[in-house]
């Protein structure tokens, strides 16, 4: 018997909780765990390097008994007392989904830790930063319903063949997708030594999630956390605003032929925006019929025909995008809250839902809020005649 999914976020977050780096990381890391102090304003902040400005927590969190208004974020001042706990706690999570009327989530980890890690220029601190995540995601936090909770497991990218073991644990432990914030092999681009994470990936039946793009990792990204400012002034100017800056990795990876040698993978891109699609897919499809004689190009089908096959895309509030959608692919946009990100407009998704889908027909606006995330995971959705 199936469940009663109406409305999926193909997109949440959660934050770590106060106690995951001494429960999780192996005690002899302790010296360079991850540790809780204050921001400027009594806030909570985790300084992840040791001389590094801390992070605070404000932006990646739902703090108070609702949603605030725009007008407050606050990049300081907020604690783990004070915001909403399903940030961390997954049975705090589920009470909020139904104040929010969403009946489960894709869960992304805090990419701003994860490349903390994938910066390490120590490959074993790397690996066991990212195995903590996963053990505490796995065993806590998305415990509390598997079913709604749906947690995307974190890769290492020290190599492809670390890659390759950790997916496989991936699918041993019930996950439905897993997630990369470096190429598997380290590289700053896609390259053949990934061939053997994307076979195994393909082989596994796990997507392939891509969250805002791709960063360097290893010793070729040492230094870049520690020199980042992030506990002074935070400007719009630092905060950037580009939605098309993963259009790169994605022209690399379809123009290496990748999907060719593994046409079943599935790669899903996250909190990139959808609206940029169209015209993304026509300069692609230009460029290759301009180029592919003296480029030597191997395509076997035009570029665009890659990614409606093999990607998928959550989108957050896009009216524009939804309007647009038969350009972009109805079956390929899931709809996603960002929560509890300062993103999000908890708890009203239903009413934004009603916006963003005003007059759009009944099976397409299922697809794109339910139908095609549920057959992506894998859910065991309840058919019409079981309601």
């Amino acid at each position: 018997m199936g469940r009663d999914y109406r409305i999926i976020s193909a997109d949440g977050h959660n934050l770590e909780p106060p106690h995951i780096w001494e429960k999780y990381l192996p005690r002899r890391f302790a010296d360079d765990a991850p540790r809780l102090v204050k921001d400027p304003k009594g806030g909570d902040a985790w300084e992840f390097i040791r001389g590094a400005d801390p992070m605070p927590i404000g932006l990646v969190t739902n703090a108070g008994t609702w949603g605030r208004r725009y007008e407050e974020n606050e990049w300081f001042g907020e604690t783990y007392e004070n915001i909403r706990q399903g940030a961390f706690n997954g049975r705090a999570r589920l009470e909020e989904q139904d104040i929010d009327g969403i009946d489960a989530e894709v869960i992304f980890p805090s990419q701003r830790t994860m490349q903390v890690f994938m910066a390490q220029p120590d490959d074993e601190l790397h690996v066991v930063g990212v195995e903590a995540y996963n053990t505490w995601l796995r065993e806590e936090f998305c415990a509390a319903d598997p079913d709604r909770l749906i947690g995307l497991s974190q890769m290492p990218a020290i190599g492809a063949a670390t890659a390759v073991k950790a997916a496989e644990e991936a699918k041993r432990a019930g996950s439905k997708g897993v997630i990369i914030t470096s190429f598997p092999s380290g590289s700053a681009v896609v390259s053949r030594e990934d061939d053997p994470f994307w076979e195994a990936a393909e082989a596994l039946d796990l997507p392939v999630h891509i969250h805002a793009g791709v960063f360097p990792a290893g010793r070729s990204a040492a230094g870049t956390i520690k020199a980042r400012p992030l506990l002074g002034k935070v400007s719009l100017e630092m905060m950037g605003g580009a939605v098309a800056g993963v259009s790169d990795t994605v022209a690399r990876m379809i123009y290496s032929e990748m999907f060719d040698r593994f046409p079943r993978l599935k790669i899903v891109l996250a909190e990139c925006g959808v609206g940029w699609i169209p015209h993304f897919l026509e300069h692609m499809d230009d460029l290759w019929w301009r180029n592919r004689v003296w480029t030597e190009s191997r395509l076997e089908m035009v570029p665009s025909h890659y990614f409606a096959r093999n990607f998928m895309c959550a989108f957050i509030r896009e009216p524009f995008a939804v309007l647009n959608r038969y350009s972009i692919g109805v079956e390929t946009m899931m709809w996603s809250n960002d929560y509890p990100h300062h993103k999000n407009d908890w708890p009203y998704s239903r009413r934004i839902i009603d916006d963003s889908f005003l007059n759009v027909p009944a099976d397409e606006k299922q697809k794109m809020i339910c139908g095609n995330a549920a057959a992506l995971y894998k859910l065991d959705l309840r058919n019409e005649a079981e309601r």
